[in-house]
């Protein structure tokens, strides 16, 4: 219960800022992002970021940090910004994955097909090589709705159009593995 209702507020965390920014100044909006971000990652704050590499570490502290000083800075701006800086985070992880392997897709792969075969192995490199590019051009749209759109606009990007095209992404890609990549027969 408790991890499908962080789930749902991280999906619908544009549309909390900008429903939120209705009733709240930015800085309350930017502490309860920080709030939430702590909460989601509570297990490996208590041991320590213990399980967190270098760069998810220095992510989730840019991600505070941004939050932290919306709040002291009362800026819907810097608020608007979250998204994108989020997404670049996301991107940065998957394009790590490229140089530190496995790729990003091929630990989601490997979930549900532990023996993934070479072939298995190079599509979805490929595959983290696709999202590399979604998730920048995701990045950039975000900044732009944040600079340069209406609060309106920027929660319908960031809070809808974003998430759709993830999931059809994701959804995608996941049918065209399941054709690609058959499960070895012993």
């Amino acid at each position: 219960m408790y991890r499908t209702f962080l789930a749902l507020g991280w999906l619908a965390y544009p549309l909390l800022i900008y429903f939120g920014l209705h009733v709240l100044q930015p800085r309350y909006v930017a502490l309860l992002l920080a709030a939430g971000l702590l909460l989601r990652r509570r297990r490996q704050m208590q041991r320590f970021m213990a399980d967190l590499t270098r760069l998810d570490q220095t992510i989730l502290f840019c991600l505070l940090g941004l939050a932290g000083l919306t709040a002291v800075v009362n800026s819907e701006l810097l608020l608007r910004l979250y998204p994108a800086a989020v997404a670049t985070g996301v991107l940065l992880l998957f394009a790590t994955s490229l140089h530190a392997p496995p790729s990003m897709i091929e630990r989601f792969a490997r979930l549900q097909q532990p023996d993934l075969p070479p072939e298995g192995v190079r599509y979805t490199r490929k595959v983290t090589q696709v999202w590399c590019a979604f998730l920048a051009l995701n990045s950039l749209t975000a900044l732009y709705t944040a600079l340069f759109s209406s609060r309106e606009v920027w929660s319908l990007y960031n809070g809808l159009i974003a998430y759709v095209l993830m999931g059809a992404l994701f959804a995608g890609e996941w049918l065209v593995r399941k054709y690609i990549v058959k499960p070895q027969v012993s």
